[in-house]
């Protein structure tokens, strides 16, 4: 069993020729490899150093979505809306689409670029609406999450995550 290269025995590499035994690929043995992403430890009871379940139920997260979503799916249904009345209208009234505006430029080219212009214009309005209403209670949020648990937040080189 231990002289064929998929199945390791205590010596040989293991699997993917990572260290012996671990399922690792990179060769560093199980002990000596970091916590897994997004796994949070605080102290010996190895309990998530930030409660993400009562931040959700927080008065300001509330808000912060509240906000969010109250921009979000209306503009969303508008421009669907939007979107299928050109679809629809390109389809089934080939005569007004094609109702000439000046030179060969007919409504339907009008109405085809008014959905780039709108796209872009969605986007600015929501980038200035976050930058106003969203962002700076995101801010606090953050602020008050790091401070409480800076441990979480921070990576082993020393910097912020």
């Amino acid at each position: 069993m231990g002289s064929h290269p998929i199945e390791p025995d205590g010596g040989s590499p293991g699997p993917d020729g990572g260290a012996p035994g671990t399922g690792r690929t990179d060769g560093v043995p199980a002990d000596h490899a970091a916590p897994a992403a997004g796994a949070h430890t605080a102290g010996a009871a190895n309990q998530p150093a930030v409660d993400f379940t009562e931040v959700q139920a927080a008065e300001q997260f509330r808000e912060l979505r509240k906000r969010h979503r109250s921009f979000v799916f209306p503009m969303a249904v508008a421009f669907l809306l939007w979107y299928f009345a050109y679809v629809l209208l390109a389809d089934y009234a080939h005569d007004f689409m094609a109702t000439p505006v000046f030179g060969n430029v007919n409504i339907g080219i009008l109405l085809g670029l008014a959905q780039f212009v709108s796209t872009f214009a969605i986007t600015m309005w929501y980038v200035s609406y976050a930058n106003r209403r969203l962002d700076p209670i995101a801010a606090n949020l953050r602020h008050e999450l790091e401070s409480a648990a800076p441990e979480a937040f921070s990576d082993p080189t020393g910097g912020k995550k």
